[in-house]
C-alpha cells in the first residue's frame, strides 16, 4: 500500500527535498504552509515537484487545525520542519520563535496522543541547542542554548522525548548541524556569500558586509540531510541522532573557499560590521555523528570544503546540485515506503 507522509514546512529548504526524496519512494506526499493559497512555493517549483504535492493551509500554533489536518489526511509519518528558522530574528521575535517551534510541536504530539492510528513523527531540531562547545557534542551532551531559537528547539526535542516514554508514541529528533544548498534564502549567511561573490566576480563592484567571521561551525549538504530523516524514520524504535559531517570550519575558512571559487581574494571584497553581531553568539558548534553512522548507515556525502565547490558550481549552472537518492544506494538499504 502507499505510504503517506505529512510534511510541516515543505516550503522550506530541507522540506522541498525531503518531499522529492518521498515522491521518488512512491509516497503520497502533502504539505502544509501557513497560507498555501497565497504561497507560491518556490523550493518546490524548482525541484519539478509542485503538483504532485497536495498542499494544505494549516496554523501549528492552533491545537485545531494541526488535529483536522492529521485526521483528514491520515497520515503513516509526519515531519515536523516548520518554524521560525532564523537565529538572529529570534532575538528580535522570541516569543513568535518560540510559539512556531516549541508551542507548534507540542501541538502536533498533543494530536498524536489523541490520534488512535498514531504516525510516526521525526521533529527536526538543531545543534543550537548545545550553545558553544568545545569537545564533540553528541546525543547525550547537556543542552545550553543561548539565543530565543536555541531554546525553543531544545524545549520542543524535550516535549518529543517525554511523549516518547509517557505514552508510546513514535517520535524521534534530528539534532541537525548547519545545512545549505541553493534553495536557502539568500538571508542565509552561506547563500549571500556564494550570491555576493559570484556577482564581485561579475564585476558588480560591492562589498560583502559579514558579521562575526570566527565563528565555528558544522556545515552540511542539505540532500544528505533530508535523506538522515527518512531513514531515522525508518529505524525499528524511536530515537534521537545528531545528523552532522562531524567537520568543524570558520565562517572566514568558507568566505575564504568561496571566493577562490571565483579566484579572487576575499580580504580585498568582505567587510566587517559589528553591528551584524549577535548578542550572544555561539562561537564554535562540533558534533559526533557517530551513532548514526553507526546505526542507521547514514554518513555526510559532501562537508567542507567540497561543500562550497557544490554550492558555487550550482550557482554558476543554475541548477540544485547533487541528490543523493537518484544514484540508487539509498532503495539498496532501506525497505521501501511501508508502514513499519
Amino acid at each position: 500500500m502507499t505510504s503517506t507522509a505529512l510534511i510541516f514546512g515543505v516550503s522550506g529548504q530541507t522540506g522541498s527535498y525531503l518531499a522529492h526524496l518521498l515522491l521518488g519512494k512512491g509516497y503520497r506526499v502533502v504539505g502544509t504552509s501557513r497560507d498555501a493559497e497565497i504561497n507560491g512555493f518556490p523550493n518546490l517549483l524548482r525541484l519539478g515537484i509542485k503538483d504532485r504535492v497536495q498542499l494544505r493551509s494549516i496554523s501549528l500554533s492552533d491545537f485545531r487545525s494541526v488535529l483536522a489536518t492529521i485526521q483528514e489526511i491520515s497520515p503513516d509519518e509526519i515531519y515536523n520542519l516548520a518554524g521560525q528558522s532564523s537565529v538572529a530574528l529570534s532575538f528580535d521575535r522570541p516569543a513568535e520563535t518560540f510559539e512556531s517551534i516549541a508551542m507548534a510541536t507540542l501541538n502536533i504530539l498533543e494530536c498524536l496522543r489523541f490520534d488512535k492510528r498514531r504516525a510516526r513523527l521525526f521533529n527536526a531540531t538543531s545543534s543550537d541547542c548545545f550553545g558553544t562547545i568545545e569537545s564533540p557534542a553528541n546525543e547525550n551532551t547537556a543542552f545550553r542554548p543561548q539565543s530565543p531559537y536555541g531554546m525553543a528547539k531544545a524545549a520542543a526535542f524535550w516535549s518529543v522525548v517525554s511523549y516518547r516514554h509517557s505514552y508510546g508514541i513514535f517520535s524521534s529528533n534530528g539534532i541537525l548541524s548547519n545545512h545549505e544548498s541553493p534553495l536557502r534564502p539568500n538571508r542565509f549567511v552561506t547563500r549571500k556569500i556564494i550570491t555576493a561573490a559570484n556577482r564581485i566576480a561579475g564585476g558588480s563592484g560591492e562589498k560583502l558586509v559579514l558579521g562575526d567571521l570566527s565563528v565555528e561551525r558544522d556545515w552540511g549538504w542539505a540532500p544528505d540531510y533530508a535523506e538522515a530523516m527518512w531513514r531515522i524514520m525508518h529505524h525499528d524504535v524511536a530515537a534521537d541522532f545528531v545528523v552532522a559531517t562531524g567537520k568543524v570550519s570558520s565562517l572566514q575558512s568558507f568566505v575564504d573557499a568561496a571566493f577562490r571559487q571565483f579566484r579572487l581574494d576575499w580580504r580585498d571584497h568582505v567587510e566587517v560590521d559589528t553591528r551584524l553581531f549577535r548578542p550572544s553568539e555561539i562561537q564554535r558548534v562540533q558534533l559526533d555523528p557517530s551513532r548514526i553512522a553507526a546505526t542507521l548507515g547514514w554518513r555526510a556525502r559532501i562537508a567542507m570544503p567540497d561543500l562550497v565547490e557544490t554550492l558555487v558550481a550550482a550557482e554558476r549552472n543554475g541548477d540544485l546540485g547533487p541528490l543523493p537518492w537518484q544514484d540508487g544506494k539509498i532503495a539498496d538499504q532501506i525497505p521501501t515506503a511501508s508502514r513499519t
